[in-house]
């Protein structure tokens, strides 16, 4: 799971599960494979070589294990090995200040091209607050192009007619985007 806006693109190693799941999922397959599909996807974004930031899981990337080890038995290896595939990821970094050096913003592109995080809310929080209506969330490793709002169904507001479209229209223009190569 990608998600994208203009100014940010995330990929989750752990999706839709409790926090404690998710924690317990962070592993270092999990985190490898992540980068390996990210770095696949890229090319999709006419990225050749994208530059991959990895967010920790822990405050301040677990400080050297002071505030938990993912990042040195996990997250850390799992860079390290991407990189000596000739994946460009550098991490892990502390989740609090990774997507401000990511983001691309006017006059100010970002250092990443998009930032792999561990857990859903970690890395999607982000994104939403950029701007819900611009967000897209892309389902990486597919066969096939497959695009939807950030912000999935809002089944709160059905038939109420007060239903942003921006958000769909948004995940159109993605789809066509990734579709024609552009």
């Amino acid at each position: 799971m990608m998600l994208a806006s203009d100014e940010l693109r995330v990929v989750l190693v752990t999706i839709h599960q409790s926090l404690r799941k998710a924690i317990d999922a962070v592993s270092f397959d999990a985190v490898l494979s992540t980068l390996r599909i990210a770095h696949r996807a890229a090319a999709a974004w006419n990225l050749a070589r994208p530059r991959i930031g990895v967010a920790g899981l822990n405050p301040h990337a677990g400080e050297g294990g002071l505030f938990g080890d993912e990042e040195l038995r996990f997250i850390g290896p799992a860079v390290q090995a991407a990189v000596a595939e000739g994946i460009d990821a550098r991490g892990p970094f502390a989740p609090d200040t990774v997507f401000m050096r990511a983001r691309h913003a006017p006059g100010h592109p970002g250092e990443f091209d998009l930032v792999v995080a561990m857990t859903h809310d970690h890395g999607l929080i982000p994104v939403k607050y950029l701007g819900l209506e611009q967000g897209v969330n892309v389902t990486l490793g597919l066969p096939f192009v497959r695009t939807s709002p950030d912000h999935g169904t809002a089944f709160d507001i059905a038939g109420r007619g007060t239903a942003d479209p921006a958000s769909l229209i948004a995940s159109l223009a993605v789809a066509r985007r990734l579709l024609l190569g552009l």
